[in-house]
């Protein structure tokens, strides 16, 4: 089997020397075990870095073919940068991983997802074992991240971030997903080939600084629940409702009360009233609004990302054994 590791990157100068030295290793050690082609490559993304990245991605392709890249013609986030390194390795594997820069993700559980490939899976997650290594604060907003996207109904493999595997049949399938608004961790799923789970270790960063601030990770996360899930729209269709039959009720008080003479200035019953109501209403609103830019940015149909460089020396594909068919 033909095997391309796609690895996007933006601003990895620091970390991709010591990526790519034990991405060689590995491609060599999966060779000498017959497990994959001579053909196999590792496809950097460089998604408009502004250090040395895009040069020491063509200084590796220079050096040895098994390296290549792919240059973004500007920043277009994670998600954007993966996908065109994905399109870009479809047509020349029979599978590819995906995975970051910055070591973080197990090169070692690379061989059970090419087993489990072999195996006859087509999509192989790449699951965290454990977070020991996060802090308290990102493991409890991670773990309350998942849980949250199941109870807005978005099928998504628990402590799963973007290190997969796919094969081409998938690969297929993913690029006719055309939206604008990309959630790799909530598409993928939506395939439905068969797929299996691969646990491993997660370490700490080798080098240089996390391109995901809290304030990314919110944005994200926000993304996610947005592109698949229309629950929070329909929770303030209830929030309404449940207004409208207190405002019914309250109404027939006040009708009572008047009735009966007991009727007495509310002032500040009526100033909760308006704060709650005016605040349920832009909370309403921002909701709305947010999937209607949804909407907007999808309609207008502008390309995800556009590709100003290409430095890759595919290898010849070799023909699957019989029984491996996927």
């Amino acid at each position: 089997m033909t095997l391309y590791i796609v690895v996007p990157c933006y601003n990895e100068e620091a970390v991709l020397p010591e990526t790519s030295r034990r991405l060689a290793e590995k491609l060599e050690t999966l060779e000498k075990a017959g497990k994959i082609s001579p053909a196999s490559r590792v496809l950097f993304v460089d998604d408009g870095s502004k250090d040395r990245t895009w040069e020491l991605i063509s200084a590796l392709h220079r050096r040895d073919p098994r390296f290549g890249g792919v240059k973004l013609s500007r920043n277009r986030g994670h998600q954007n940068a993966l996908l065109a390194g994905l399109m870009t390795a479809k047509d020349c594997a029979d599978a590819v991983i995906s995975m970051d820069a910055d070591l973080q993700d197990d090169v070692d559980a690379i061989d059970r997802m090419v087993d489990a490939f072999a195996q006859g899976f087509d999509i192989v997650y790449g699951v965290r074992s454990s977070r020991r290594t996060d802090t308290f604060f990102k493991r409890a907003t991670a773990q309350g991240f998942y849980k949250f996207m199941k109870l807005m109904g978005v099928d998504i493999v628990y402590n799963h971030a973007d290190f997969r595997l796919m094969s081409r049949r998938a690969l297929e399938g993913l690029s006719d997903y055309e939206e604008v608004n990309l959630f790799l961790r909530g598409i993928v799923p939506l395939i439905g080939y068969p797929s299996t789970t691969v646990e491993y270790e997660r370490a700490e960063r080798f080098a240089g600084e996390s391109k995901y601030p809290l304030k990314k990770m919110l944005a994200f996360a926000f993304d996610g629940i947005t592109s698949f899930s229309v629950k929070p729209i329909r929770w303030v269709t209830a929030a309404g409702f449940l207004i409208f039959v207190a405002s019914i009720l309250a109404l027939i008080y006040i009708l009572v009360v008047k009735l009966l003479g007991f009727a007495v200035a509310g002032w500040s019953a009526t100033t909760a009233s308006i704060w709650l109501l005016g605040g349920l209403e832009l909370l309403g609103l921002g909701v709305i609004g947010e999937y209607v830019g949804k909407i907007y940015t999808e309609v207008k149909s502008r390309p995800r990302y556009l590709i100003e460089a290409v430095e890759l020396t595919p290898g010849v594909i070799q023909p699957r054994e019989s029984g491996t068919e996927q």
